[in-house]
Formats: structure tokens, sequence, C-alpha cells
């Protein structure tokens, strides 16, 4: 009896040891899932993500080719693409009802602004966002959401200590604003973005107020950006103007 009980326990330290290693060989494909199910419902646009690698031991993950589709009318087809982001993560947390994200880093991200500063591609992502955050239930409403099902959002809460974003580039499309740079199209680069201390201290963000909190500084920085570049561009073109304006006024003095 005693022998068979040593086995038995044995077996399923093995099982436990399988269903570890099977658990790990499919994290990747786990956080895939669930950001291309969970992202939609928040966004109402689409997600897709090329690629997830995640080191349980190192605490470390990868993300490759993350694309943010744009809402319903816009002509671009994507709001925000990511070709690499790097993750940090405690591994403990993993098994805690907070994970806590040590540091990310996304680098060279490409944004587009579609629309005027009152209103654009972006604000309307954010809007979506809170008004999921408000409600707590899946917003998903277009074809490209569609797809996501209508499951409960994830429990865990996330702090994050340390958000960078580098070598970020905005390919705006303007509409609605005068001065004679209304459909102008240009490509601006933006100051890094820098974020700390998110959900810190507490029981940490939901997934939702985190993405609002990091899209929010995108969208902000975005605009001022945007803004910037617009004042300059209507100056000049006003300045163009009144040079063309006193050349004529002296060729009615001739």
């Amino acid at each position: 009896m005693k022998k068979l009980f040593c086995i038995g326990g044995i077996g399923i330290i093995v099982l436990i040891i399988v269903a570890v290693i099977v658990t790990a060989l499919s994290l990747d494909g786990i956080v895939k899932k669930g950001v291309e199910t969970f992202g939609p419902q928040m966004t109402k646009v689409s997600i897709n993500l090329d690629s997830v690698h995640i080191g349980l031991l190192s605490g470390s993950a990868q993300i490759k080719g993350l694309v943010v589709g744009n809402p319903d009318g816009c002509k671009t087809p994507n709001a925000i693409s990511v070709g690499l982001a790097e993750v940090g993560v405690d591994p403990i947390s993993i098994l805690s009802d907070k994970i806590v994200v040590r540091s990310v880093h996304v680098e060279s991200p490409e944004i587009t602004f579609e629309g005027g500063l009152g209103g654009n591609n972006l604000s309307k992502i954010l809007d979506n966002v809170n008004e999921y955050a408000k409600t707590g239930g899946p917003v998903a409403t277009n074809a490209a959401a569609s797809t996501a099902s209508p499951t409960s959002r994830p429990g865990k809460k996330i702090e994050v200590d340390d958000f960078l974003i580098t070598g970020a580039k905005v390919h705006a499309s303007l509409t609605g604003i005068g001065g004679g740079i209304g459909g102008k199209e240009m490509t601006l680069p933006l100051p890094d973005i820098h974020l700390t201390d998110l959900g810190k201290g507490g029981d940490g963000l939901t997934s939702a107020d985190l993405t609002h909190a990091v899209l929010s500084a995108i969208t902000t920085a975005t605009v001022k950006a945007v803004a910037s570049s617009a004042t300059a561009a209507g100056k000049t073109a006003i300045e163009g103007v009144n040079k063309i304006k006193q050349g004529i006024g002296g060729l009615w003095g001739k």
C-alpha cells in the first residue's frame, strides 16, 4: 500500500510538471488570442498581432506586429502599428490577482491621425475605450470587431512601473482645418512618451483603464504635434498670401 501511495504521489507530480510545461508552451497563443479577442471589444476596431513570445523564467516578452485598426468611415486602414515591443514582467505576479509589469518599451510605432483637432480617429477609439471602461461590457459592433466573442473581461488587474514609447511617427491627414492646410498630409516625429507607476500602490488597473491611459497619452502627444505643425503651416500660408497681396498692390500702384 505504501509503495502504491508513493507511485501515485510521483504520478501526480509528473502530471503537474507536464501541465506546467504544456501551459508554458501554449501561453504565447493564449495571450495572442486574448489580445485579439478583448482588444476589439474595448476599442470597437480590429486588433491583429503577428506573434507573442513569453519567457516565464526570465519574465520577458516580445510582441511583434501589433496593428490597431481604424473606426468605420476612415479612409486609412490602421490607426497604430507597432513593429516591436519589449515587456518585462515579474514572473511570480502572474499567479496573483495583480500582474506586475516592470517595463514596456515600444519601438518606432507608426500612428495615423485622420480628421481635425476637434474630432479624429484616435479620439473616437479613445471614446470607445472610455465607454467600455464605464459600462463594463463588450461593445463590439462593427464587422471588424464582431469576431470577438462576447465573453467577460479578464479579472486580473495590472501594474506597469515604466512605459516608454520611442521613435514614434505620425502620418497626419488633416481635414476641417482652415488656413489653407485642410486636406494636407504630413509625417511628423513624436517626442518620447514616458509613463510611470500606472496602477502602482493599489489593486492595479483593469485592462481597459490601462489601455485608456496609454492611448490617452498617445492621442494627446499626437494632437499637440499636429496642432503645432498646423499652426506653423497656417502662419506660413498667411504670410505667403500677404506677400501676394503686397505684390498685387504694387502692380496696381504702377
